[in-house]
């Protein structure tokens, strides 16, 4: 897309603003809606297939990423029938490392990039950091904005350093898959959730994710519809499709689940799948497998039964 500063002005601000309060109303239903027992099994399974599972550590270690990977891989031991996750997601260094791990189980290696959590560097670091991760063999970079110049309105610096990210992603075999991480806590309203959905996309992101979970609040059921319909509303004027990916602060099967029934009710089933829906998250997936027990055997297993993340 060739774009200026006046021409993404012009869109961005004509895009309709978000009724806040209609926004969270329906956000609150939504979280209403009772799930019977062989559907939850079922979103259980689900939500367990769509989780990145996360380290994101100073002290993050070879160690704590090839376990990671095996819990990603396997992550309940005693039942082969539980599906493993869709990525484990890491610094570049430790790249390598889950790659090796992984395999060829089919679990993705996600990378996050650009100066992560912040976003304060130069273009050249930000670019030769997504270089690094996918020469390690990452398969998705997670890549966040500068939300400065966003807020500032200069919305065509956002839109080139997406776009050049995206390109930096590319490799023999195919590019690849580029989040991009908005950190909604920092954008202030939902018209900023909105257009900065818009311009993810317009700039080639696969995804659009909220957070990097080291701001508060992360994830939120509001915001997460607000860019469910960006992304619903971007399909039928593009045709093309784009993921969503809530991250931080969904730590339990009931919210898991809130989140699927949100994707369902906005985007409808064709977003049910771990291509188009993350959770990014480091203690949800304990949760799922606790819960996915207790609906098998009736017996709830406490948090010990599983490996910490």
């Amino acid at each position: 897309m060739t774009a200026s500063e006046s021409s993404l002005r012009r869109f961005l601000h004509g895009l309709p603003g978000v009724d806040q309060v209609g926004a969270e109303q329906r956000a609150a239903g939504l979280g209403t809606r009772s799930i019977k027992t062989t559907a939850k099994a079922r979103a259980i399974d689900l939500a367990i297939s769509m989780v990145d599972l996360t380290t994101l550590e100073g002290q993050d270690t070879p160690g704590k990423v090839r376990a990671v990977s095996a819990k990603a891989m396997r992550p309940d031991p005693a039942d082969p029938s539980c599906p493993p996750a869709a990525a484990v997601c890491v610094y570049p260094d430790m790249v390598e490392v889950a790659k090796q791990a992984l395999g060829s189980s089919g679990v993705h290696v996600a990378s996050v990039a650009t100066a992560f959590p912040s976003g304060r560097a130069a273009m050249d670091v930000k670019l030769a950091d997504t270089r690094d991760a996918v020469e390690a063999g990452a398969d998705e970079v997670d890549m966040v904005i500068d939300r400065g110049a966003f807020l500032a309105g200069h919305y065509l610096q956002v839109f080139e350093e997406i776009a050049a990210i995206r390109e930096a992603c590319a490799r023999e075999g195919g590019p690849a898959h580029l989040k991009v991480i908005l950190e909604t806590g920092e954008l202030q309203t939902y018209d900023n959730v909105r257009r900065a959905s818009w311009l993810a996309m317009m700039a080639g992101g696969h995804f659009i994710k909220t957070s990097t979970g080291k701001v508060q609040p992360a994830a939120t059921l509001p915001v997460t519809l607000v860019m469910l319909e960006a992304v619903r509303d971007y399909r039928d004027q593009t045709g093309r499709m784009i993921g969503v990916k809530p991250a931080g602060g969904i730590r339990t099967s009931k919210d898991a689940i809130k989140y699927l029934v949100m994707v369902n009710e906005i985007t409808g089933p064709d977003w049910l799948d771990p291509d188009w829906f993350r959770f990014g998250a480091s203690t949800l997936l304990n949760d799922l497998l606790m819960q996915r027990t207790r609906l098998a055997t009736g017996r709830y297993s406490g948090p010990d039964y599983f490996t910490l993340d």
